[in-house]
């Protein structure tokens, strides 16, 4: 298992104090010796490594010291998350907190593991035809059109509207996962009536940014400037998409939003080539899974605020970022410093943000 740095460990404490203290201490000494699994999807966020594991990790030794935490990333193989899944129930997992490479596929996983009494927790990423005992994530839906509204309020506050031919980019996450179904529906609710037409628009395999870019640039040929902006489901893809623009030569880059709150991409922003992205703490998401977790173990429910998929569900609300509120939102906040995001050529948009002197 992985060492947790204290700064992720301070993260993931301001995480848990969110979740409320009488809930988080409330299984504590219920709960001994037990071991849990938490599967990741992939390598192409940085999210999973720096911030959603750490967060697990840490509120996992606060809710049960003694519990021993398996952690796995299949890097978008589901044929390796199918292994890492049947290993971990080998190693006695009692609960397997999933955050599937192919929700359709993972299907199969659930019925296995409950069959054996396993508990599954989805995570992130809901799994719809299979009844997981419990999923918990960012409301995804809610992040496409809020990302998508967010773009489209830009535009017209700045007097763009789309003559014929004109319109907007649709970048999608991949095609195997449930949660980019759901960014999809979301962004599609965002752009309905809007004025902006949708020109094209790509299912990203993988998620993977160099596949956004290349079919960006594609894109870029085909429409030239008549791409009054892009919708991107998360910071990779809108990344790639930046990076396609700047190599066609395209100045100014068209606003391209994001989701995740990367570094990249809030470095991005800071230097006015990404228009917006999500902040979503993801320790906070985290910490609530290690809740349920513990839930679990000692033979209670988590609390559920909701159902998606049949499935009992807790959804958190995130926040959109852009260059007018990312000091107040990431900074003020503590989830990024100054030091980390102010360096180099982002140092000016940092004294120009008010973020540094």
């Amino acid at each position: 298992m992985k060492k947790l740095s204290l700064k992720h460990a301070g993260v993931a404490a301001l995480a848990l104090s969110f979740l409320g203290a009488t809930a988080v201490f409330s299984q504590a000494a219920e709960v001994k010796d037990a071991t849990v699994a938490f599967l990741m999807p992939d390598q192409a966020s940085t999210r999973y490594e720096q911030h959603d594991y750490p967060g697990f990790a840490a509120a996992m030794k606060k809710l049960c010291e003694t519990c021993k935490v398996i952690y796995q990333n299949a890097d978008a193989d589901a044929a390796r998350q199918q292994q890492q899944f049947n290993s971990v129930i080998s190693q006695g997992a009692k609960v397997i907190v999933l955050d599937p490479v192919d929700s359709t596929a993972a299907t199969s996983l659930v019925k296995m593991a409950q069959g054996q009494g396993i508990k599954i927790i989805a995570y992130d990423r809901p799994i719809p035809e299979a009844k997981a005992d419990f999923y918990v994530s960012f409301d995804n839906q809610g992040i496409g059109k809020a990302i998508a509204e967010s773009l489209v309020k830009h535009l017209k506050d700045k007097g763009v509207t789309a003559k014929e031919g004109e319109g907007v980019l649709e970048i999608n996450g991949s095609p195997t996962d449930a949660a980019a179904g759901l960014i999809k529906k979301g962004i599609h609710e965002g752009l309905d009536n809007s004025g902006y037409p949708i020109l094209a628009e790509y299912d990203t395999p993988e998620w993977a940014p160099p596949k956004a870019q290349q079919w960006a640039s594609g894109q870029i040929t085909r429409f030239g400037d008549k791409i009054l902006g892009v919708v991107a489901a998360n910071d990779g893809t809108g990344g790639g998409a930046i990076a396609a623009f700047k190599a066609a030569g395209v100045n100014p880059v068209p606003p391209v939003t994001g989701n995740d709150a990367t570094i990249a991409a809030l470095q991005l922003i800071i230097a006015g080539d990404q228009y917006n992205t999500i902040s979503k703490p993801s320790e906070i998401v985290a910490a609530a899974a290690a809740q349920a977790t513990v839930d679990f173990l000692s033979g209670g429910e988590p609390k559920a605020e909701t159902t998606l998929y049949d499935t009992p569900s807790k959804l958190f609300v995130p926040a959109v970022v852009t260059r007018e509120n990312l000091k107040a939102e990431i900074i003020d906040k503590k989830i990024q410093t100054a030091a980390e995001l102010c360096t180099g050529r982002y140092a000016a948009g940092c004294k120009e943000l008010g973020i540094t002197q």
